[in-house]
């Protein structure tokens, strides 16, 4: 019965699609596709995803982290969906609290808020005291793993049976997507590798006096239930004039952001991969607050050694060590024409280094790239993906206080100051000197900051659209935002804060 209801609801959708390569399904030229039916059939894409239920919402807002697979207006309609879920009736809540820890509530907590204060697909979050402190507890929705399975059952054959008989990029790529997310969701359902993700960041940090990440309280971890520290702020996107008992500074913010997350991509190596306002807070002290450790991702240090030595090529202008970058990278498919290759990295350069870039300019040129995309055997590995999202709030937050704000010359001292930490972390053996390795990260971070702020959102999504390969590795995914800042619900984080100058309202971070 489930599956009727699945196919019944994408068959038109998908028929529509098919009909934007031949006319008539099977024969005729493509149809004529304004935006404005684009935007239409993008809304009903939202309202198709949001009757289907939980699965199918956090399916869709992955698919809105894929900026690089899908294009504009679907990116932004995907990225205001909202987890659309009632709460769990108490009762069933207390009963998976105390199941996990074997004791009664009123044996656990001192107080335990029956009302909760975020509800998403995945989780419900609650407010409660344990042993005299303020903490949350997150609670994974019961049934919610027999409900993903029976979805996924449907979704994943028959995406694979559409991609084998209709072949083409966007198939094949829809099908790559819901793979990696049926192979990755039962970790985002596992609270015990998240409380393991969120101890190694906060020790990363320890000492860190700009930034604080909840402590796990050790004694409420299990699969379906997880207890952190309660923590007070506000959303970075909605402080006002004073954070709270510290008078706010927006340089200060987000130069603390650039570097919390250079610190996480290019010297830890342990990257937290939903950076979105709900996720990043200011504390009343002006610390900046990192929640939500869903989605995490682990780089490795070959990979931050590639991509520093590939923008660095880019500085140089070498458009051979910038293909073999894309090549270390894993960019470039086997066997792949190296003129097309040749190409793009030419175009991607000339954008780069356009010095009077306009709007008009980037459009033109990403409408070249565009015409011949789907002619590029390349790939784009998830690792830069959420590079270049980072890089893109860090933008739309600096212009959001600061209308000419420049990321380029902003990050540039920072990245200088800790040029020594990156190139400890990422050099081998025989590889460049330490003399060499310090520019190269001196200048490949602020270069990849001034693509973010020359690109724009919709250029970006365009520019990354899907090629013929698909993309690579993790599930756990997000936007590529550049502008604004704003990103779908992943799902409740455990870790809630207090809004200031919102009427004393709660907020979980995803909110």
């Amino acid at each position: 019965m489930r599956a009727i209801v699945i196919v019944g609801r994408l068959f038109p959708l998908f028929i529509s699609i098919l009909r934007d390569v031949r006319r008539w399904i099977w024969w005729g030229e493509p149809a004529v596709r304004t935006r404005r039916f684009h935007e239409r059939r993008a809304q009903y894409l939202v309202n198709t995803v949001t009757a289907l239920g939980p699965t199918f919402v956090k399916m869709a807002q992955i698919f809105a982290a894929r900026a690089d697979l899908i294009p504009e207006p679907y990116v932004s309609r995907l990225s205001t969906l909202q987890d659309q879920v009632k709460p769990v009736p108490t009762p069933k809540i207390r009963a998976e609290i105390e199941r996990a820890f074997g004791s009664p509530i009123a044996t656990l907590f001192e107080r335990f808020d029956d009302t909760p204060i975020a509800a998403a697909s995945l989780g419900q979050v609650h407010r409660a005291c344990y042993q005299g402190e303020e903490i949350v507890v997150k609670v994974l929705r019961p049934g919610v793993e027999a409900l993903v399975a029976k979805d996924l059952a449907v979704a994943v054959p028959l995406t694979r049976w559409l991609a084998r008989r209709y072949p083409n990029p966007h198939l094949r790529n829809a099908r790559t997507v819901i793979e990696e997310y049926s192979s990755k969701i039962g970790e985002e359902m596992d609270f015990v590798l998240e409380a393991t993700y969120a101890r190694r960041v906060r020790e990363n940090f320890r000492g860190n006096p700009r930034v604080s990440v909840p402590r796990v309280i050790d004694a409420l971890v299990a699969r379906r239930v997880l207890g952190l520290e309660f923590m007070e702020g506000g959303r970075i996107d909605q402080v006002s004039a004073r954070a709270g008992d510290a008078p706010f500074d927006p340089r200060g913010v987000v130069s603390a952001v650039l570097e919390l997350y250079m610190q996480m991509m290019l010297i830890d190596g342990l990257f937290h991969a939903d950076p979105h306002p709900g996720n990043l807070l200011v504390a009343p002290d002006g610390k900046v607050v990192l929640l939500d450790f869903g989605m995490v991702v682990e780089v490795p240090r070959e990979m931050r050694w590639h991509l520093v030595s590939t923008v660095f090529a880019a500085i140089r202008r070498d458009t051979e060590g910038v293909i073999a970058g894309f090549e270390s990278m894993g960019f470039v498919e086997p066997g792949a024409d190296m003129a097309k290759i040749r190409e793009l990295a030419d175009m991607l350069m000339k954008l780069a280094y356009e010095k009077t870039t306009t709007m008009e300019r980037i459009e033109l040129l990403a409408d070249q790239v565009m015409a011949t995309m789907y002619d590029f055997p390349i790939r784009l590995p998830s690792e830069m993906v959420y590079f270049a999202r980072t890089a893109s709030l860090i933008e739309g937050l600096g212009t959001r206080f600061d209308p000419h704000f420049n990321a380029i010359m902003f990050a540039s001292p920072i990245a200088m100051r800790m040029r020594s930490r990156i190139m400890a972390s990422v050099s081998t053996e025989g590889g460049s000197s330490p003399v060499d390795m310090a520019t190269v990260v001196g200048a490949a971070l602020g270069h990849v900051a001034g693509l973010a702020v020359k690109a724009g959102k919709e250029w970006l999504g365009r520019l990354l659209a899907p090629s013929e390969s698909g993309a690579t590795s993790s599930g756990r995914v997000i936007p590529i935002t550049a502008g604004r800042i704003s990103a779908p619900d992943s799902h409740a984080d455990a870790s809630v804060l207090r809004l200031h100058g919102h009427e004393g309202r709660t907020l979980a971070a995803g909110d």
